[in-house]
């Protein structure tokens, strides 16, 4: 015989049957959702039984789904409604034809179903996605003893399409915060190797933005594969992956990092400004040198004449062009004097080299996580590792740039990588993370921001939702940093400490916090920026907001959240450019958003003093836990 695990509800019967006891249940509607309802049709009013049938809607539901008149009434009957019935009707809702969701969410006609074939229906998408089939009691223990590693790589069926994916060049996944996007890339890089490319000489490069993430993907990844599967996947974040090509090749430049370096590159710019002209700031020079000179690979002043300067508010007569080129020359001759690069030009120098040699790609796919936060120049070099197949290059790219906390907006087409096409992008909608009211107060962070979608287009989080509910996020301001440490620790208190992460907007305040915390009996495990995160430590979890990108936790604390700090008021933040202001913004309102979906259960928002401005952001999405 075999045995049925539950592994999401108590699948469509049980729905159904609660459904029924529910049927005297009144669902409440705001104020808003009554005034919307005037004179409006029913939400699937075009839509007949059958075609509701299709979308997996009981009939014993089918009264139930024409009474919804307004968005909210479907989202307020998300307990009533299977999972895949109310994910369907949330796709439908938002635009998507029913063929669109049907292929997408594997959906079969009634007519292809034999009632009598028990194991073809357990085959079935929508069957797998409430049950685990087991054969023996051996398998059974072992999937109940699997560790949380285990379950953090879980597939979605409904994603196994993209991961099985046979068409030839550039994919690129989007979705939002929770939506399973890096899931999908480790299941996608274990299909290649098992199914695909499956020679002892085959190998996938899988690269990220931060060293931090990429320890991370390696740590799920060898929870998914064989250790022979693994050593054929190469993991790294990609400044380490280009100073281990260009040190291969006998490259004769040191690269230098702004922020981790040995200074090198602050004297160089330091002695390069003493030509600046009058008229301009020490900001705009840097300013101008990160949005166009260094991503557009300026290296004349014909090349600087003629750039375009995207993300600048800033005009330039070519006089003035004229007049600043001067310091960036120079600061161009002291780095080749010195044999210094920075990152974006050892990146340009790699794609060189790779160009100009012919050399053949090490890799059969090239994998790409939080493509969000890479650079025009690290995609333009990413296009020539990668190995093409009919012109295209063979790149599997998953990002979201409602998450862009690092970098400028990139146009991939820009680089030559094509992603046109039926079956080249794919967008996840559904959070299978957070509660839909952590969601809430996340998307009200970016609300009213354009966000694109690493092509040109704009992405839109309309169709953004999460399959399940609980508390909104809590607010407590304080007058004092004693008083906000002692609303922490009793948050903390109630919940486990390993399940729990407090995250602040710098390392100075993480460190005030941790000495806090540790005075007041706590004991904290901080995570640090090159290492994965240890599920085995004991301690609450303490981390920067851009520490904790990729990760996920029961509960969180946002703490700090004072004016002055969320926002943080530095850098380009307080340019003179209002175009370079408006960016920093938003990728400050990203990394707010960030931050907050990291919580799959609760959040707890902290402030002392003035708190900042976007800490009420989520209006009726938040509740002050003071009140």
């Amino acid at each position: 015989g075999t045995l049925q695990v539950l592994t999401r509800d108590a699948g469509p019967a049980a729905d159904v049957a609660r459904a029924r006891d529910d049927d005297s249940r009144v669902v409440e509607q705001s104020d808003r959702s009554a005034a919307a309802r005037e004179d409006r049709e029913p939400l699937f009013n075009g839509l007949s039984d059958d075609h509701l049938r299709s979308l997996s809607v009981p009939d014993e539901l089918l009264g139930l789904v024409r009474s919804f008149v307004v968005t909210e009434d479907l989202e307020a009957a998300a307990p009533q409604l299977p999972g895949d019935t109310f994910e369907a009707l949330c796709y439908v809702n938002a635009g998507d034809s029913i063929e669109e969701v049907r292929d997408a969410m594997g959906f079969v006609s009634a007519a292809a179903i034999d009632p009598e074939d028990f194991g073809a229906a357990l085959e079935q998408p929508s069957t797998r996605r409430r049950f685990a089939l087991i054969t023996d009691d051996a398998e059974l223990a072992q999937m109940l003893d699997a560790p949380l590693e285990k379950w953090r790589v879980f597939l979605h069926p409904s994603q196994e399409k993209i991961v099985r994916s046979k068409v030839k060049g550039a994919i690129r996944v989007l979705g939002g915060a929770g939506t399973g996007k890096t899931v999908v890339a480790l299941h996608r890089a274990r299909h290649l190797v098992r199914n695909v490319y499956t020679r002892d000489d085959d190998r996938l490069l899988f690269t990220t933005f931060t060293a931090n993430l990429a320890q991370d993907i390696r740590k799920n990844l060898a929870s998914l594969c064989t250790p022979e599967e693994l050593s054929r996947i190469e993991v790294i974040h990609l400044d380490q992956w280009v100073a281990n090509f260009l040190k291969g090749r006998g490259y004769p430049f040191k690269i230098e990092y702004w922020k981790s370096g040995s200074g090198a590159l602050w004297n160089m710019w330091d002695e390069a400004l003493a030509l600046a002209p009058e008229g301009f700031s020490q900001d705009f020079f840097r300013e101008e040198w990160d949005y166009v000179v260094q991503p557009l690979g300026c290296t004349s002043w014909e090349d600087y004449r003629r750039a375009k300067r995207p993300g600048r508010g800033v005009a330039l007569t070519r006089q003035k062009r004229k007049e600043i080129w001067p310091v960036f020359a120079r600061y161009r001759s002291l780095l080749d004097a010195a044999q210094i690069r920075e990152s974006a030009g050892a990146m340009r120098d790699a794609a060189g080299l790779i160009e100009a040699e012919e050399l053949p790609s090490a890799y059969r796919c090239v994998l790409v996580d939080e493509a969000q936060d890479m650079s025009t120049v690290a995609f333009a070099m990413l296009r020539q590792v990668a190995p093409r197949t009919e012109g295209r290059s063979r790149l599997f790219i998953v990002g979201d740039g409602h998450q862009r906390i690092y970098r400028r907006k990139v146009v991939l087409r820009d680089v030559d990588i094509n992603i046109v096409g039926r079956g080249h992008s794919h967008k996840l909608y559904i959070n299978y993370r957070t509660t839909d009211e952590i969601r809430q107060y996340a998307v009200a962070l970016l609300k009213n921001c354009s966000v694109d979608d690493l092509d040109g287009g704009v992405d839109s989080n309309d169709k953004y939702r999460s399959l399940f509910h609980g508390g909104a996020p809590k607010i407590e301001r304080c007058d004092s940093f004693e008083e906000e440490v002692a609303a922490i620790k009793r948050f903390v208190g109630e919940g486990t400490l390993e399940n729990t992460c407090l995250v602040a907007r710098t390392n100075r305040l993480v460190s005030e916090y941790e000495e806090a915390l540790h005075a007041a009996g706590i004991d904290c495990f901080r995570l640090q920026r090159r290492r994965a995160e240890d599920d085995r430590a004991p301690g609450l979890r303490i981390a920067t907001m851009h520490r904790v990108k990729g990760l996920e936790f029961d509960r969180l604390v946002i703490a700090g959240v004072n004016e002055g700090v969320v926002p943080l008021q530095a850098g380009e933040m307080r340019s003179e450019d209002s175009a370079v202001r408006a960016e920093a913004e938003q990728r400050e309102r990203a990394l707010f958003y960030v931050a907050v979906t990291r919580a799959r259960r609760e959040v707890l928002i902290t402030c002392s003093g003035k708190p900042g401005p976007w800490i009420a952001v989520g209006g009726d999405g938040a509740s002050d836990a003071a009140g």
